[in-house]
């Protein structure tokens, strides 16, 4: 979609980095997903979340998840005003929520986040308060045993359609970043290119993308065969099976189809899933030993001939 790569060049007015990585925080918004960006500081994660919702016009808070941040920050709280409660909005009353440094903060304030990413909502006394539309998280989280940080529980990884990683950038995009923080070639300011409107029209278009049934039913024998994989603990969830169908729904779309083919699932199958994964005591519990077990999966599994949508 010409629209797509009209927001990625804008992103990258003010992100210098890994632009798949971009394109793929994209598939996630048109599925209706949210991301989760693992990496180490100072790579631009905070960076590319704030020029993705300055390209598109997005409402957005940024919460930097530490110690004391209370549950109620998310959520919002009732305060008493004339002798009712009055319901006062929390940061993610908003379109794009940057939760930055997740797993610094305490179980309960992440817990916060569960029904807003699952129901999109939020509940307080009660009282049951939509969010605006569209929504997404974009959560940062520092590798796990660095200091001051905590395992996320299984419930919250599940809730994120992808884990991300965006590494260091080329020695080219480094040099360029100097450059403009050093002043010599100033940042063009990320300009709006699509709104909330066009991102909601565009996930309906993803929504409505063919399948055929065969496809279906590779999705599910890919994210059966991790159930039942000698080492994997814990395979891949029925939200992760529909989390792989919407991604692949995403990619054709994305790729000017409206049908899909097998090679979209494989595109999205391992970023969808690795992080859904609890490896056996054998396996280093890492991501790239989570990856490598699943592109094995990948071959494996037979692709089905699926022909093109008549």
């Amino acid at each position: 979609m010409q629209q797509t790569e009209r927001i990625v060049a804008e992103i990258c007015k003010s992100f210098i980095g890994n632009v798949p990585v971009v394109r793929k925080i994209l598939l996630v918004m048109l599925a209706g997903g949210h991301v989760l960006l693992e990496d180490i500081p100072g790579v631009g994660k905070t960076t590319l979340a704030l020029a993705l919702s300055n390209a598109l016009a997005l409402k957005h808070n940024r919460v930097q998840f530490t110690p004391d941040v209370m549950p109620t920050d998310i959520t919002g709280f009732s305060m008493p005003r004339g002798g009712q409660l009055v319901y006062q909005p929390g940061a993610a009353l908003c379109n794009l929520l940057l939760a930055d440094e997740l797993n610094r903060a305490p179980s309960r304030t992440q817990a916060a986040l569960l029904e807003c990413m699952e129901e999109q909502q939020v509940t307080v006394d009660g009282a049951t308060h939509p969010l605006p539309q569209p929504f997404m998280v974009i959560a940062t989280q520092n590798p796990s045993g660095s200091a001051g940080t905590q395992l996320l529980p299984e419930s919250q990884m599940d809730r994120f359609m992808m884990r991300l990683s965006i590494g260091y950038p080329a020695l080219e995009g480094e040099l360029e970043m100097l450059r403009r923080k050093h002043g010599e070639a100033g940042s063009e300011a990320v300009q709006p290119v699509a709104s909330a409107a066009d991102l909601i029209a565009m996930r309906e278009a993803a929504s409505r993308v063919y399948l055929a049934d065969e496809l279906y039913q590779y999705i599910l024998s890919l994210t059966r065969a991790t159930r039942e994989h000698t080492d994997i603990r814990q395979g891949v969830s029925p939200r992760g099976s529909v989390a792989v169908m919407a991604l692949a729904q995403a990619a054709a779309l994305m790729n000017g189809r409206d049908y899909t083919l097998p090679g979209d699932v494989k595109a999205v199958f391992v970023d969808a899933t690795a992080h859904r994964l609890l490896l056996g005591p054998g396996v280093r519990s890492q991501t790239n030993a989570a990856q490598a077990l699943l592109s094995g999966i990948l071959d494996k599994v037979p692709a089905p001939t699926v022909r093109k949508r008549q």
